[in-house]
């Protein structure tokens, strides 16, 4: 299940007991689109073992800022309260689960 990131949240998400998958987006990002449901398959297949969410950058500007998200879709890998990972632009499917992998 995906969640929806926001300046209220995230710090608690980033600092909670799972691994964080945050993916930069923007609803008219044409990349972003292709990316999204890869996004939202993986999040079920790792349901109660990683956090996956979706932080909007044109509501989020402060966040994306803070993340150094110049293009999007920029997708931010986050384990122990600390970046570990980052893909910018679209990937394949096997890439980016590989990242998944990487944090469990």
């Amino acid at each position: 299940m995906e969640v929806t990131i926001t300046a209220e949240n995230f710090e608690n998400l980033k600092n909670g007991n799972q691994p964080l998958v945050v993916d930069f987006w923007a609803t008219w990002c044409g990349p972003c689109r292709m990316v999204g449901p890869v996004i939202s398959e993986l999040a079920e297949e790792y349901d109660g073992r990683i956090t996956v969410g979706k932080c909007d950058v044109e509501e989020n500007e402060d966040l994306a800022l803070e993340f150094g998200v110049r293009n999007i879709p920029t997708i931010v890998f986050i384990k122990g309260g600390q970046v570990v990972d980052k893909i910018v632009g679209a990937q394949p499917k096997a890439k980016i689960q590989e990242k998944f992998e990487s944090l469990l």
